[in-house]
Formats: structure tokens, C-alpha cells, sequence
């Protein structure tokens, strides 16, 4: 199925009062993964964008917000600070001075993945659905499996969709595989629904 088809569904999938509604999953988390090609990335953001601006008016019964890991990320390393410098500061200076490879040791000492979910549960306020975005930008820094896994204590009654760049067969997390490419192993997850079949 081509990608705008499948974009297409999700507006119906998710107006449906069941989407809302947990025991019709049988106890099982409201997460999910809507996966694409990688190449498509750009044609995704903009979805997103249009998605949750179309739900902005004032009595909407669907509150949905974003978290762009990446955009997380680059908040949490500039409110931490050592000295007079942010960790986003220093971490420009490492990646200048030392290369990528040495830039992500460091960040992967730094990073607490307890903080994304913090700041998910502290600016959440009402909306009631979580689009999660960014997972390529912020790998390999922030793992996606780590972040759903986190995610479960928190976001237990609210649905949540994460916007995939690569494949997920309700087993496996294929990060970045796509027509050319056969991804990298991000890990196993099975307790999200791919919210859209690619078929």
C-alpha cells in the first residue's frame, strides 16, 4: 500500500471510540508504531504537523501532542550546564575536537532516558494521544524500545504512536530499513500494534 494511503487510514482509525478504549485491547498497552520507508521521512514530518493541527480547534475530543526525540534532546543537553556552558555547548566542542564516534560516548554517559520520559509526563497537560517522532534523528543516542519501554508507567491509559523510519513486524524493530537498505537492529518490542499494515 502506498504511503499516502496508509496515512490516510490513520485519522479513521483513531476517531474510532474503540482507538480510545483499552479494554478492547485485552490489557494490553494503547501503543503503537506506525512504520515507513526512510526515504519518506520528510513526507511523514509533514503529516505529522497537518495531523495535529487539524485536531487544534477548541472542543476536539482528540488532544493529540508531539515529542520530537530530537528536539528533546537538544532541550535536556541545553538546560544542563557545567560551568558556564551548556552540555549542548560542550558536546558542539567534543564533536569538533574528537569526531561523532567520541561525541556519542560521552552523550550515552549523559543521557538518562528517565529524563525524555519526564519531560513527556510534565508537558503532556490534557491532551489525550502522544505522537512520538524523531527516532532517526536521535539514534543512536536514544534507542526507540528504551523509550516505549520507559513509557509504560507513565503513559498507561493514553495512547501513544510512534512514527518509525525503517519496519516493525510486532516483533522486531528494524531502524532505517527500506527499499535499498536492509536496517539496522534496533531490538525486539511486542507490546505495541503496527497501527497501519503496510500491504
Amino acid at each position: 500500500m502506498e504511503l499516502r494511503a496508509r496515512l490516510d487510514k490513520i485519522k479513521a482509525i483513531i476517531e474510532q471510540d474503540s482507538f480510545f478504549n483499552q479494554q478492547s485491547l485485552g490489557g494490553e498497552l494503547n501503543f503503537h508504531i506506525f512504520d515507513y520507508e526512510p526515504s519518506d521521512e520528510l513526507i511523514v514530518r509533514r503529516y505529522i504537523k497537518d495531523f495535529v493541527s487539524s485536531y487544534s480547534y477548541a472542543n476536539s475530543k482528540i488532544k493529540p501532542i508531539e515529542f520530537d526525540l530530537f528536539e528533546m534532546l537538544l532541550k535536556i543537553l541545553t538546560d544542563k550546564t557545567a560551568g558556564s556552558k551548556t552540555y549542548l555547548d560542550l558536546a558542539i566542542e567534543t564533536e569538533e575536537r574528537q569526531g561523532t564516534e567520541s561525541l556519542i560516548n560521552t552523550l550515552r554517559g549523559v543521557i538518562n532516558i528517565e529524563e525524555f520520559v519526564n519531560m513527556i509526563k510534565k508537558e503532556l497537560g490534557d491532551s489525550n494521544l502522544v505522537i512520538l517522532s524523531g527516532v532517526g534523528k536521535v539514534y543512536p543516542l536514544v534507542r526507540s524500545h528504551n523509550v516505549l519501554n520507559n513509557l509504560h508507567a507513565v503513559l498507561d491509559k493514553i495512547p501513544v504512536i510512534m512514527f518509525y523510519p525503517g519496519t516493525y513486524d510486532q516483533k522486531e524493530l528494524r531502524l532505517f530499513k527500506g527499499s535499498n537498505f536492509d536496517g539496522l537492529k534496533d531490538d525486539n518490542y511486542y507490546r505495541a500494534f503496527r497501527l497501519v499494515a503496510n500491504e
